[in-house]
């Protein structure tokens, strides 16, 4: 298990990381971990159980319990889908909040490693080069001005269907930069040894050819 190659994908909070990490898995016919996702369960059930965000323990506590299976981009827990729960703006806004407890991080940590499994793993977060795989073959730190993020986040909940307002998001997106940064557990930033690609101006099929490039010259 130990062996298998990961490539590991961080950056903010609508960096495109996910859409990308699920393109380079899907050619390189890797698994894929979006563990952001695992943040975002938490945080629904933490909603939905009225667990307080400041409750380090009580969240710690609900992440031991979780047993979700993926099954391409659907996410079920206990039988029950959450695909969609766990994308709505409330639940992606506590998820950066609880993010911060050094308790959740730890006990979502073994369940994180458990996706590592030949031929290889592609996974996208905040930490993934520099905590849960530090030794990726490959880390990208992959980032895009707060501006292009907002766009990007506003086309996205428009396709859906979800009224969503620029300047709302601009705000939000600050607010979770300095969350994820400022952190005492796991900080958002760069490994040292990551290839820092800003996409602001890319295509999501020029930053997949250029990761798949730099996975290929390793």
């Amino acid at each position: 298990m130990s062996a298998a190659p990961v490539i590991a994908i961080d950056g903010p909070t609508a960096s495109g990381k996910g859409t990308v990490a699920q393109r380079v898995a899907a050619a390189l016919g890797w698994h894929y971990l979006d563990s952001g996702a695992l943040y975002r369960v938490v945080a629904l059930l933490a909603l939905e159980e009225g667990v307080d965000p400041g409750d380090a323990a009580g969240l710690a506590a609900l992440a031991r319990r979780l047993q979700p299976r993926f099954d391409g981009e659907r996410i079920s827990l206990d039988g029950r889908e959450v695909t969609e729960d766990i994308r709505r703006e409330d639940v992606g806004a506590m998820a950066s909040r609880i993010a911060v407890h050094a308790p959740l991080r730890a006990a979502l940590l073994e369940l994180q490693k458990g996706f590592r499994r030949p031929p290889g793993l592609v996974a996208d977060g905040r930490d993934m080069g520099t905590v849960v795989f530090p030794d990726a073959v490959l880390k990208v730190f992959l980032t895009a001005s707060v501006e292009a993020r907002a766009q990007r986040r506003h086309k996205q909940l428009n396709e859906k269907g979800f009224p969503s307002n620029i300047a709302i998001l601009l705000q939000d997106l600050r607010a979770r930069d300095e969350r994820d940064s400022g952190r005492s557990a796991a900080p958002l930033r760069p490994a040292e040894d990551a290839c820092q690609l800003d996409s602001s101006d890319l295509c999501i099929e020029q930053v997949v050819a250029l990761i798949l490039r730099w996975y290929g010259e390793r």
